[in-house]
């Protein structure tokens, strides 16, 4: 399976066996999505429980929110994850807060899913990575699959949890997974171990990571496309690194990290989001509490930059082979 047939099997999987759980969003009925990840759900569950919403992400989660509360487990889409903005109020103030503000006696078990990243020439509307802004606030689960195997046991689990999640899909690696040469013809998953997903029920439990890559000179922490442009680059100069794949934010498996970190001696950090406030700082920040004692450099971050992302310079801007290749010649010569 491709990423997007992962996640349609995920909410089949679920639908199947929880008539609670309902699929809503712009285009997700007929349509089946814009990226097609719901074609299918309508016509198997009918429109009751896969349906098609206005255009307002707030009214979205909104009412998802209140159908949570209910007793529903619904699974909003954001088109875009540039289009969550309007919906921050519902989430922060009602769907983070509803557990703690009723004692318990309210839960927004919800999974709202949202394309994001750049990487497809979307231009500064369509290829953001707001992942950071949710980390932030507590009461919130973020997800970020890097495989189509990650990302449908991931989604099961999230859409089982009674707490709301973020699940952000990076759209680069909808089809295939991305080594950062954009030059270069594209892969697809059929190739790829992550790509033999399970037709049937399987759940990956949140906040456990995975390591991708064993090695004992560096360890690279990352999530979604950057797992594989990591692993790319890092094969190709040659450097034994480890690379530990995050999978979620919140959260997060720090006992992993720092058996890494104290393994290898080094860590670098990579991810698409600019750079300030970005989760990749809040990365930093715990290696150098827990590890400080066994660091033999200074902790390398790659990120995207302090701008909003540029349509004719995206691959200054993206993450690739070279800024990768530059932060580790620095992070092993010092």
């Amino acid at each position: 399976m491709n990423m997007i047939q992962a996640i349609n099997s995920a909410m089949d999987v679920v639908m199947d066996r929880d008539p609670s759980v309902i699929v809503m969003g712009e285009d997700v009925g007929y349509f089946g999505g814009v990226f097609r990840a719901t074609a299918g759900l309508q016509s198997k569950y009918g429109k009751t429980r896969v349906f098609d919403t206005p255009i307002t992400e707030c009214g979205i989660i909104g009412v998802a929110v209140g159908m949570g509360a209910y007793g529903l487990r619904p699974v909003p889409e954001i088109q875009f994850a540039d289009y969550i903005y309007p919906a921050l109020d519902q989430l922060v103030s009602e769907a983070a807060r509803l557990r703690y503000r009723s004692a318990g006696d309210f839960t927004a078990p919800i999974t709202v899913r949202s394309p994001f990243g750049g990487g497809i020439f979307g231009g500064q509307t369509h290829s953001q990575s707001p992942e950071g802004i949710f980390t932030h606030v507590s009461g919130i689960k973020t997800v970020i699959p890097s495989t189509p195997y990650d990302a449908k046991g991931l989604l099961i689990a999230a859409i089982e949890d009674n707490d709301p999640v973020l699940f952000f899909e990076p759209k680069r690696i909808y089809n295939g997974p991305f080594d950062g040469n954009w030059d270069k013809p594209a892969q697809n998953w059929s190739k790829h171990p992550g790509g033999e997903v399970p037709e049937d029920y399987y759940r990956i439990e949140l906040g456990k990571a995975k390591v991708v890559r064993e090695g004992a000179d560096l360890t690279i922490l990352a999530y979604g496309t950057m797992v594989h442009v990591a692993q790319a680059t890092v094969e190709a100069a040659g450097v034994d690194a480890e690379i530990l794949d995050l999978r979620t934010l919140v959260p997060l498996d720090i006992d992993a990290i720092e058996a890494s970190v104290k393994k290898t001696g080094r860590c670098m950090i990579v991810h698409e989001a600019t750079r300030t406030g970005g989760f990749g700082a809040e990365l930093s920040a715990l290696v150098q509490e827990r590890c400080f004692h066994h660091l033999e450099a200074p902790i390398e971050r790659v990120t995207g930059f302090d701008t909003p992302y540029p349509h004719s310079l995206e691959w200054a801007y993206f993450p690739g082979p070279v800024r990768i290749g530059q932060a580790l010649k620095k992070i092993m010569q010092d």
